[in-house]
């Protein structure tokens, strides 16, 4: 069974990405302010890794969205402190992402290129948007549970 914590970050982002926002920005902003960290740079900085980073192929943005929202609990402030928790939480996250979607790339999650006019076509024919929205949900559980985890041992 979830915590109330896990369950209200993944609400936040799902409604996010509902509301219009994409998946990386949704998944950070859920993050962030279930740890009380509000700035509006983070939508901004979270923007270009949404669709596989600027619809590049590359990492889905629902799981980038979650890597900020780790460091942001677990990353460093100083060189002085160790990034093995941002490290440690960032591989588990990425390991339990790809264990349940298969892959963490965009275009092998949804099965089409978004840099191109047909992969555009097939993403609205295929309403693969209800994917997107679901690898945001869960991007964002699987984080707020490591984060849940580790910043509160």
């Amino acid at each position: 069974m979830e915590s109330q914590f896990v369950l209200n970050v993944r609400s936040a982002a799902e409604d996010s990405f509902a509301s219009g926002l994409y998946c990386a920005e949704s998944v950070v902003l859920a993050l962030a302010e279930a740890m009380g960290v509000e700035s509006e740079l983070l939508p901004k900085a979270a923007t270009a890794f949404c669709s596989g980073m600027g619809r590049m192929c590359g990492t889905c943005g629902a799981l980038s969205g979650a890597i900020m929202g780790i460091g942001i609990a677990l990353g460093r402030t100083e060189s002085s402190e160790s990034v093995q928790p941002a490290y440690a939480g960032t591989q588990r996250l990425i390991r339990e992402f790809e264990q349940e979607f298969g892959a963490r790339d965009c275009h092998v999650l949804l099965g089409c290129d978004l840099n191109t006019p047909e992969g555009q076509t097939a993403f609205k024919e295929r309403k693969l948007g209800m994917q997107c929205a679901e690898f945001t949900g869960k991007a964002a559980e699987i984080a707020a549970r490591i984060v849940e985890e580790m910043a509160n041992p």
